[in-house]
């Protein structure tokens, strides 16, 4: 599991304490070995650079067998004002460095039980290739907070790109059932399939549907004989990447115009927008042609009516439409 901006792993910070260690341990060293006339061998004989290494490592350590122990006065004014707050630096390295790695270990574990406790009607977008960033980007678009949206792709660079873009991101294979439990599937409102793969987009949405029966799940697969797999497995909706991208250039061949009125249409934020809004209290009652915005259908129910249908006049409070709307640079919508 991965959080957008995730903290730096202990692992720097270790290392970057063991070295620090190392040079305490390095510098004891060398002052027991400058002085090593001031110190008493309980073995006979002088300290030898060994000796002064073992005395090192067993003051630092706090271990002190007293074979090896400063008798003169310079020895121990040194053990008073150089060694003795050397072992305490180094002991602190040590202890700071053991209780920062579970403090962070634990930290870690209560933002992911306070992330999975606090996660429900969010978005799980599986594949965050081409088509899933674009999902994303029009979603967030659209009013969906990037909190509310959690990323599963088995590369880690991917999951990386999609922290990094202020998106909750899950390693792991789409297909597998433990992989989309931590992506929390089972409390998701809505499931985009965005794989590379069609016949992995096929088993993504049956492990998806498994986990969720009622969310809506949108999936897209490259060829056209596969969408009627996908919507057996499960699909609510099945975008088919390479029809959709072929009829839009058929149509830029015999109208350039209306392939870019097309291509605005779909790419979100400039231009004309296609989008589903509730109707306004000022709209009740007034027919679609009536509207402000170019208003394409209205949703009733779980009835879809084209906007000539004498069935949609009059709008009802509780009615959608879709429509074509101008965007503009200072508007907010909401999902």
């Amino acid at each position: 599991m991965a959080f957008p901006h995730p903290p730096r792993g202990p692992l720097r910070q270790v290392a970057r304490r063991l070295l620090v260690a190392v040079l305490v341990l390095v510098a004891t060293v060398v002052l027991v070995w400058v002085d090593r006339g001031g110190y008493h061998d309980a073995a006979g004989g002088s300290l030898s650079f060994v000796d002064a290494l073992y005395y090192a490592t067993v003051t630092l350590s706090t271990t002190g067998y007293g074979d090896i122990t400063p008798y003169s006065t310079g020895a121990r004014l040194m053990n008073v004002f150089l060694i003795t707050p050397l072992r305490v630096v180094f002991l602190i390295i040590l202890v700071g460095t053991t209780l920062e790695v579970l403090a962070e270990r634990t930290r870690e574990q209560f933002r992911l039980r306070r992330w999975r406790n606090g996660l429900y009607d969010h978005v799980v977008i599986v594949g965050f290739g081409t088509k899933g960033r674009a999902a994303a980007k029009t979603l967030t678009g659209h009013g969906v907070r990037r909190g509310r949206i959690v990323v599963v792709d088995p590369d880690p660079k991917a999951v990386h790109a999609a922290t990094d873009e202020g998106y909750t991101g899950v390693a792991g294979d789409g297909t597998r059932e433990e992989v989309l439990l931590r992506a929390e599937v089972a409390r998701a409102r809505q499931i985009v399939v965005a794989t590379q793969r069609d016949d992995t987009a096929v088993l993504v949405t049956l492990t998806a549907r498994q986990l969720n029966r009622g969310a809506p799940i949108v999936a897209s697969v490259r060829e056209e004989e596969n969408a009627p797999l996908l919507r057996q497995s499960g699909a609510t909706s099945v975008i088919t990447s390479s029809g959709a991208a072929g009829r839009l250039l058929g149509l830029s061949m015999i109208s350039p115009s209306a392939g870019r009125v097309m291509d605005d249409l779909i790419s979100y934020g400039s231009g004309f927008d296609l989008v589903e809004r509730p109707v306004d209290h000022s709209e009740v009652g007034r027919a679609p042609r009536e509207l402000r915005d170019l208003v394409v259908s209205v949703v009733r129910g779980h009835r879809l009516l084209d906007h000539d249908d004498p069935v949609a006049t009059p709008l009802e409070a509780t009615d959608r439409v879709i429509a074509i709307h101008r965007s503009g640079p200072h508007e907010v919508r909401s999902a």
